[in-house]
């Protein structure tokens, strides 16, 4: 069935109804949002807005999160979703595309494939996974119970069995390429002892790159200590899982560990799932598809694009280095910092991701030899063109660009506003993705580089670890992530009522001092926003380089 603009009125949606669903994915009651409100102040964020944008999308609306961010509230929505839009999109496709045999190796996305080829060696800043390593401090874990639920959890999702092909391909085997579990015993050692050892594992392991070509695409490991202590060691190649499948990893692994069978592997798959997606999508060369018009959009976006991210200071020059490897520093907001700061966002009707973003932006800004630069910004794009999308493990990752014009001064709220519009615009439009855009931007450009090597990835949606976890593997202890081609990589995430932000850097890039003067600014410009009012009426003040002593320079 083919959908039209008009036909957003056959969801026969209500004002309450709209309400209800507004309530449910924030958490609420209905009764407690009032239809003319604006509903960042409830909470609403870029991410909500577009799983209901999706989700509205799939049962024939035309209504774009784009046109939901204009203006938050109920009634606009309701308007929207009851009237149709001048917007001719149809998520729903006319003709579903014929389902793919399972087994049959498909096509890479445009974020797999640029992780597949920065790994390679000889790449600039490559020889390095996508991946997430991070570790779980215990008491007491079974390792049989472990690699018992380790194998259910693989067993359960067929992207931890995909193996990627010479051909840039991928195809998910009946089974993986991890051999087992590997058990580090250092019971016998005092305790110092013992502690050097484990950071000799985490050494090793925390910049190893899984051997994806033989469908290595998660490896766990057990580090046994004194006093019946363990450590978990879990590392997952991004190339097939995003944040939210990382949750689902791990929630399945406690709920198999504590002897609860999981469910069986569905039927439906990341191949079937990238087959509807093109076809939601649509042909870029047709004007009135999705992609089409996102191609439209940003093709009119290129004249007054930068060419490149934010041009920090280097101690060399990207290509000089030959083993890129990755350094985590971190910095975490309290419960009543971070609640300051998110009331006052509200207040300005700003999401607190975009408050993040936009101190960070400021905080580049100050550094960068440049005014005008690209913030990379990657998007947790899973739609639900399914029921089982939700419980699927991969990596539906895409990635928008965000052009910060920091030339002249502005107030904090006004800059995120801008920013905040901006982001919401461009990832409108992401059915054309940001490699395209790059490519076509170097096309333009041809006398100047063009990369987004600075990165700000937000996930405050939920939290990546569950009570139920902790409860039966250990508390989240450390973390590293790496990328290729990156410079410097911004992650926040909850962790209880508190908010981690933390910065992974290639140390070897940037003069010594250079990226914990940065943070150390990130930081106190967030206090200031947290304890300061006027401070979100008036421009930001940030040490620059000059005004810093000699060895901070």
């Amino acid at each position: 069935m083919t959908h039209t603009a008009t036909d957003a009125a056959v969801l026969g949606l209500t004002p309450d109804d709209v309400r209800q669903a507004v309530a449910d994915i924030l958490g609420m009651t209905p009764e407690a949002i009032d239809h003319e409100r604006n509903l960042i102040s409830y909470g609403m964020d870029s991410m909500r807005m577009m799983r209901l944008a999706g989700a509205w999308r799939k049962a024939g609306a035309t209504t774009t999160f784009r046109d939901l961010a204009e203006e938050p509230t109920v009634e606009r929505w309701h308007a929207l979703l009851t009237a149709g839009r001048a917007t001719p999109a149809s998520v729903v496709p006319a003709q579903r595309p014929a389902r793919r045999s399972t087994g049959d190796p498909f096509a890479l996305t445009p974020v797999q494939q640029a992780y597949w080829i920065g790994r390679g060696q000889g790449m600039t800043l490559g020889s390095v996974a996508c991946h997430a390593y991070l570790e779980f401090d215990g008491q007491g874990v079974d390792s049989g119970r472990l690699e018992s639920a380790v194998r259910a959890v693989i067993a359960r999702h067929p992207m931890l069995r995909a193996r990627f092909l010479d051909d840039g391909r991928q195809q998910i085997l009946a089974d993986s390429g991890w051999t087992g579990l590997t058990v580090h015993d250092f019971t016998s050692y005092e305790d110092k002892d013992a502690r050097r050892r484990a950071e000799e594992v985490r050494e090793g392991l925390s910049h190893r790159v899984l051997d994806v070509a033989a469908a290595e695409t998660l490896d766990v490991q057990l580090s046994l200590l004194p006093a019946g202590r363990t450590r978990i060691h879990f590392n997952i190649d991004l190339l097939v899982a995003d944040v939210a499948s990382i949750e689902l990893v791990l929630a399945d692994l406690a709920t198999a560990y504590t002897g609860t069978p999981l469910p069986a592997a569905p039927a439906y798959d990341f191949g079937q799932y990238l087959e509807d997606h093109r076809s939601w999508c649509g042909p870029l060369t047709a004007p009135d598809s999705p992609a089409g018009r996102a191609r439209a959009y940003w093709q009119e976006q290129l004249p007054q694009l930068p060419a490149q991210g934010p041009a920090l200071p280097l101690a060399v020059r990207p290509e000089q280095v030959t083993r890129s490897r990755f350094s985590r520093r971190r910095l975490t907001l309290g419960k009543a910092t971070w609640g300051s700061i998110t009331e006052r966002a509200r207040e300005y009707s700003l999401t607190p991701a975009m408050v993040l973003a936009t101190a960070y932006a400021q905080v580049l800004a100050a550094w960068s030899e440049t005014d005008d630069f690209l913030l990379n910004v990657p998007l947790f794009d899973r739609q639900p063109l399914a029921p089982e999308v939700p419980g699927m493990v991969a990596d539906f990752t895409n990635l928008v660009l965000l052009r910060v014009d920091a030339a002249h001064p502005m107030p904090f709220a006004d800059r995120a506003r801008v920013l905040q519009r901006q982001l919401q615009q461009n990832a409108s439009h992401a059915e054309y993705s940001t490699l395209n855009v790059l490519r076509d931007l170097r096309r333009a450009r041809r006398d100047k580089r063009v990369g987004a090597p600075v990165v700000f990835a937000c996930n405050l949606d939920s939290q990546w670890v569950g009570p139920e976890f902790e409860a039966a593997l250990g508390e989240w202890t450390w973390m590293l992530s790496q990328t290729p081609q990156v410079w410097l990589d911004h992650q926040v995430y909850k962790v209880g009522d508190e908010v981690v932000l933390a910065w992974d850097a290639v140390d070897e890039l940037f003069p010594e001092g250079l990226i914990d003067t940065m943070l150390d600014a990130y930081g106190a410009l967030l206090e200031e926003l947290a304890a300061q009012p006027d401070s979100w009426s008036r421009p930001p003040r940030i040490a620059s380089p000059e005004q810093l002593p000699e060895v901070a320079r």
